[in-house]
């Protein structure tokens, strides 16, 4: 099963990832941890990246691609795959439904985690006491949150024509989210 997880940045993506990932032995996809592990080996392409992020924007389909390439053709992952903060455009989703087809797979399930604003603020605010992200601060969590409203949209109609999508209210306690993606999960 490879699934989709959707919900704008601070939305809780990385924490119901990693329990769905530990709970039913599938691979997180976090395209953004993969990115910030570039930043943080500090490479050439990881510089680029660290600024592209800090303005707010959304890192390069070809940049991202080639990492999703990589996952996706390794036989290791072969349907066992969460997808976590991609695809944001509907271009990616369309490259990434390629990439599927390319190696004999495809989406089962696409979730999104629907939060507001004054949520995704205070979690911001909050997580930068904890985890020291350099793209937390409410100015830019408040451009990102638009940027991903704006460039996600397209993708969730795809998704929700193709009825594979499910919306999870967001604003719950993590443990009532979990048990939400248990249940849809368990019906695949």
């Amino acid at each position: 099963m490879n699934l989709i997880i959707f919900g704008p940045p601070g939305a809780g993506k990385g924490t119901q990832s990693k329990f769905i990932a530990e709970k039913f032995n599938l691979f997180q996809l976090s395209t953004g941890e993969f990115l910030r592990k570039e930043i943080t080996k500090n490479t050439d392409i990881g510089k680029k990246i660290y600024s592209i992020i800090n303005s707010g924007s959304l890192v390069s389909d070809n940049i991202v691609s080639d990492l999703i390439e990589k996952i996706i053709s390794n036989n290791e992952y072969y349907n066992r795959i969460i997808f976590d903060g991609y695809p944001r455009s509907l271009s990616q989703a369309k490259n990434l439904n390629n990439l599927l087809d390319k190696y004999k797979q495809k989406i089962d399930l696409v979730l999104k985690l629907s939060v507001s604003l004054e949520t995704i603020k205070k979690r911001i605010l909050e997580r930068k006491n904890l985890e020291k992200r350099p793209d937390d601060n409410e100015k830019i969590a408040i451009k990102r949150f638009e940027t991903y409203e704006k460039s996600t949209e397209p993708v969730i109609e795809y998704y929700k024509k193709m009825n594979l999508l499910k919306v999870i209210d967001g604003e719950r306690s993590i443990d009532q989210i979990n048990k939400e993606i248990s249940d849809i999960i368990a019906l695949i």
